[in-house]
């Protein structure tokens, strides 16, 4: 029997999780399995995986074959190393050294390497959340940067222009109507001769 260490999709619609398992590579995706051995959420954010370490190793050490996810998330937990050092022969302690290590580089890489027991990502109504506080924080900001006393003596300055304008407007179309109005009467006033 050849055993494949791969992913069994347990997940709801549009939302996969998975779960790392030890399974004969002749059944299906979601089908029978040996042994369960871990989860991966790659929906969160970074990524989380949750594996048992130990359980991991232990197949590997029997022959298991990991597909490419896999080989992937043991690659980056330093687990693949790990088996590695151990077929050539390497003390434990000289191991966990070289898993310390190949660990802290890859924290520094920028790759994040979340060994998780228990915790849990954030997920997207505490992210919506975050980005509301956000908002609401940089509109307060904006507020505090422009006093409403000179927002609102802006305004008022602005108002009396345009009252100001108005009136001047007003007044010259009341002057030129009672010019219009005085010739009008003047031309009503005058009779004409006869001769």
């Amino acid at each position: 029997m050849s055993v494949k260490l791969r992913l069994r999709r347990i997940g709801r619609k549009k939302i996969p999780v998975y779960s790392i398992v030890a399974a004969d590579q002749r059944n299906a995706r979601d089908g029978r399995y040996i042994e369960d051995i871990g989860r991966y959420f790659p929906l969160r954010e970074p990524a989380e995986v949750r594996l048992e370490e130990d359980r991991a190793l232990y197949w590997l050490e029997n022959g298991a074959q990991p597909s490419d996810t896999v080989r992937s998330i043991l690659r980056r937990r330093g687990l693949l190393l790990h088996h590695h050092l151990k077929k050539k022969g390497e003390s434990p302690g000289e191991i966990e050294s070289a898993v310390e290590e190949f660990r802290e580089r890859m924290a520094e890489q920028g790759e994040e390497v979340k060994i998780a027991v228990g915790t849990r990502g954030q997920d997207p109504l505490e992210r919506e959340r975050e980005r509301a506080e956000e908002i609401d924080e940089e509109a307060q900001l904006r507020a505090q940067a422009t006093p409403l006393s000179a927002v609102q003596e802006e305004t008022e300055a602005e108002e009396a222009e345009d009252v100001e304008t108005a009136d001047a407007e007003d007044a010259d179309a009341a002057s030129e109507t009672d010019e219009t109005d005085a010739s009008a009467d003047a031309d009503d006033n005058e009779e004409p001769e006869d001769e």
